[in-house]
């Protein structure tokens, strides 16, 4: 299977999990998203559907796109398919890497859907945007790939169907530092996982590595930042990891997302193509600093990838 061809108008789309970054993603998506017709909703939680169909649908008056209740039957029964719900964020206060403490639950909670994918025949994109990205999307491969004994058969869906949202937020943010600092934010590019392992590079053309080091730090500790003051930073990524990232993809420009790269996903600016998504910039031609910070955030993905077969 190769990847899908994406329509330009009148797509139906399925979110899945209505949490704080589904919810916030759904209203960015009523009110951003013209080139959507339709999205189903489905929360595997419950109650929040019908209150999210109903103030949605009345107070945000625009025709389109239309907000529906999805049986969990026809989840698949779309162009695009949105996975935001999560086993929970740790609170505010939890120490360490709050994307990887995820990780175990979201992978449990996503399998099923993996294999529904599976199962249906599913021939559209799926969108992954519960944390982490990057080792859930190998998840969902692995998962949709293997039979009822755990073999792989590679019936599933095929690594250019799946995309991981969660890197622009921090290239949006690594821009953000950048104008503070008085540094062009149009040449800051991120590369890898939005959390441990982040590479922000300065300028592609005109590469600093210690100014780079610097600004991926404080772009890092950006999200520690906001929950010490006692919120989850939950808007930013629905709006600038995965809804504007999402339509960007849609309409063909530029996006930041977690894409299949070497045998794992790895997040990078990217262009949605007949041949599914493909890296604006060739790594091979980076300066040698930024290609070794590159490197080693690969490797490190690499290492966690038997993790997404269990």
């Amino acid at each position: 299977m190769t990847a899908p061809l994406l329509k330009k108008t009148g797509l139906r789309l399925t979110l899945v999990g209505l949490g704080d970054v589904g919810g916030t993603l759904l209203t960015a998506l009523k009110l951003l998203g013209d080139e959507i017709d339709e999205i189903g909703v489905y929360d595997p939680y419950g109650p929040l559907i019908d209150r999210y169909c109903m103030e949605l649908g009345q107070v945000l008056e625009r025709p389109t796109p239309r907000i529906v209740r999805r049986e969990e039957e026809a989840l698949f029964d779309c162009d695009v398919f949105l996975f935001a719900a999560s086993r929970g964020v740790p609170p505010v206060g939890t120490g360490g890497d709050v994307r990887m403490l995820q990780f175990e639950g979201n992978r449990a909670l996503l399998k099923r859907y993996a294999k529904q994918a599976r199962a249906s025949g599913f021939s559209g994109l799926f969108c992954q945007i519960s944390d982490p990205v990057d080792l859930l999307c190998r998840c969902v491969y692995w998962q949709s790939n293997t039979d009822e004994s755990g073999n792989f058969d590679g019936r599933g869906l095929s690594e250019h169907q799946i995309v991981g949202f969660g890197l622009g937020v921090m290239a949006a943010r690594a821009q953000y530092y950048a104008r503070l600092q008085g540094l062009d934010p149009a040449k800051v590019a991120a590369f890898g996982p939005h959390g441990k392992g982040l590479v922000i590079a300065n300028d592609l053309d005109d590469y600093d590595d210690a100014l780079s080091l610097a600004l991926t730090k404080t772009t890092v500790e950006a999200n520690r930042a906001v929950r010490a003051l006692g919120f989850k930073p939950y808007i930013a990524p629905a709006l600038s990891s995965a809804c504007i990232s999402l339509l960007h993809l849609l309409r063909g420009t530029p996006f930041y997302g977690a894409i299949p790269t070497d045998g794992v996903y790895f997040g990078c600016l990217a262009r949605w193509t007949e041949r599914g998504a493909v890296p604006l910039h060739d790594t091979s031609a980076l300066p040698a600093p930024l290609q070794r910070r590159i490197a080693r955030a690969m490797m490190e993905l690499k290492e966690m990838e038997s993790l997404c077969r269990l």
